[in-house]
């Protein structure tokens, strides 16, 4: 599933503050930490049964007010920082949009089978020969 970075880029909602971490006098002037919210039953680019899908794989997701939030407060610049919680959000929706591949059941060769068997009777004999022979 491809998703559009522009047309994602209009529903998320973006907040700002100041972040720890590197950046010397400039992490005391500069909201460089952004948190990214997005509502999945408010968007557009979603059908209803994608939405159910993104419920229920990103339930562990959801803050209080049921969006997925997203934070990020690596790099210095608070555009990284908006480009980076984007693309990272992107990729959570991508993933849980995956429909995994359906196994398909196999059966054992005949060559495994036989196989183990030859080896249980290996081990079987080798088992017989520990016993001890007893005069009673």
């Amino acid at each position: 599933m491809q998703i559009n970075k522009e047309s994602l880029k209009k529903e998320v909602v973006y907040k700002t503050s100041r972040s720890g971490g590197k950046g010397g006098q400039n992490v005391n002037k500069v909201s460089s930490k952004v948190e990214l919210l997005f509502s999945v039953n408010d968007s557009l680019l979603f059908d209803e049964e994608e939405k159910q899908l993104l419920n229920k794989k990103l339930q562990a997701r959801f803050n209080k007010d049921g969006l997925i939030q997203v934070i990020c407060d690596e790099e210095r610049s608070q555009y990284l920082n908006k480009e980076k919680a984007l693309d990272r959000l992107i990729n959570l929706l991508v993933n849980a949009l995956k429909k995994p591949k359906v196994r398909k059941p196999t059966k054992v060769s005949k060559a495994s089978k036989a196989a183990r068997l030859e080896q249980k009777r290996f081990n079987s004999i080798k088992k017989e020969g520990r016993k001890g022979v007893s005069d009673f």
